[in-house]
């Protein structure tokens, strides 16, 4: 039995020094194949290490989303005949400046942004002010075709702006719903950053709702993490199904480049620009007259017996006004508007807005402690800009 145990010791001995040989001069002798005699992963350490298996895409890639969307997405360039310098028909002018001034004068000014095409019937969306201004605006597409476009209207409060190009076989992305973002979706950005050609960028979600910017006179912005540059303007944010859940408009950045926080127009606004435009020629918004709301302290709140420092606290009205005969008054703080909780009167204003002209709202307010109810009509505010 003591002989038996010895030999077994010395066979096992030899083994693990015969694996430690082959592990150490031919690994690959040990790797497990399948039974199409292509490697998998091997495991050591209880790691998984992955082994390349040629074209197979690699997990968690973007790029089924960036193959559908990129057609969408066209390169604009905008030119603006220069104007004319009163003083280049003076003798001393041109003595001191001569052909530099007279080259200034020829020169067009160009400017280079994004944009995307909604419809098969060529109506595209971009920024306004990528063509804010524009004689000529050209549109590439990514197929290398070329035509120019007529602005169809634009609305400078929302810096939305429609095109149309006359081609046919048109790419269209399909619009998403902007309103089921949650902070930390992933998203791309793809446009044509400093006219290098179009590009795709990752990230996510970072906010929702920005505002107070100073960028738009509406402001209800995504803000997002993926690369925006100079010329990405118009250009296209898009969920991980390629549709359409921005239009990329604004960077935050000390230096002129890509800091890290973007700002994207909602889809959900943008549609209704492009709609609005399309069947009224005008952007129609709902009002409910003139109310100038702030926001509600910390000591308000406590005095009106609110349980925080949500809605809007109504500041400044105007007398014999429809919403002074409906019983609104300075000194509300509206906590509701048709159900809907208010947030602060950034929020409160977006709902105003989105509301169905000709319809009745519900207007509910903290007074004295109590909630109170109140009925009022929306009215519709327009904004146009037609070419």
């Amino acid at each position: 039995m003591r002989k038996t145990w010895l030999i077994f010791s010395q066979a096992v001995t030899v083994a693990v020094a015969v694996l430690f040989v082959v592990a150490t001069l031919k690994p690959d002798w040990l790797q497990h194949r399948s039974a199409s005699g292509l490697p998998t992963a091997l495991t050591v350490n209880n790691a998984v290490q992955p082994v390349s298996l040629g074209t197979t895409p690699a997990p968690n890639s973007y790029a089924a989303a960036a193959r559908r969307a990129t057609p969408a997405v066209v390169s604009i360039t905008a030119s603006k005949a220069p104007t004319r310098n009163p003083h280049n028909s003076d003798p001393w002018f041109q003595f001191f400046f001569g052909d530099r001034a007279r080259q200034l004068q020829e020169e067009l000014q160009i400017g280079l942004g994004s944009g995307v095409i909604v419809s098969p019937d060529g109506y595209l969306l971009t920024n306004n002010h990528v063509i804010e201004g524009a004689d000529e605006v050209e549109v590439q597409l990514t197929d290398g075709r070329r035509a120019r476009a007529k602005i169809v209207g634009t609305d400078p409060e929302t810096d939305v702006a429609v095109l149309r190009i006359a081609l046919d076989k048109l790419p269209a992305i399909a619009f998403g719903n902007a309103d089921a973002l949650q902070v930390g979706d992933v998203v791309l950005a793809i446009g044509n950053p400093f006219g290098v050609g179009q590009t795709v960028t990752s990230g996510i979600v970072s906010a929702l709702g920005r505002n107070q910017l100073g960028i738009n006179t509406f402001e209800n912005f995504i803000q997002t993490d993926a690369a925006i540059n100079p010329g990405n303007s118009g250009g296209a944010l898009v969920d991980g199904r390629a549709e359409l859940i921005g239009i990329n408009t604004a960077i935050y950045s000390e230096t002129g480049g890509y800091q890290g926080i973007g700002f994207a127009v909602p889809s959900n606004l943008a549609r209704k620009v492009v709609d609005d435009l399309m069947k009224f020629g005008e952007v129609r918004r709902g009002s409910i007259g003139y109310v100038r709301v702030e926001k509600v302290s910390p000591e308000l709140a406590q005095e009106a017996g609110a349980p925080n420092t949500n809605g809007a606290l109504v500041s400044r009205m105007m007398r014999d006004s429809e919403v002074y005969d409906a019983g609104l008054r300075p000194g509300d703080i509206i906590v509701a508007f048709n159900g809907q909780p208010v947030n602060d009167p950034s929020h409160f204003s977006r709902l105003v807005l989105d509301a169905k002209i000709g319809t009745t709202a519900t207007v509910t307010v903290l007074r004295d402690g109590r909630k109170v109810e109140f009925k009022l009509p929306i009215v519709s505010t327009s904004s146009r800009t037609r070419r």
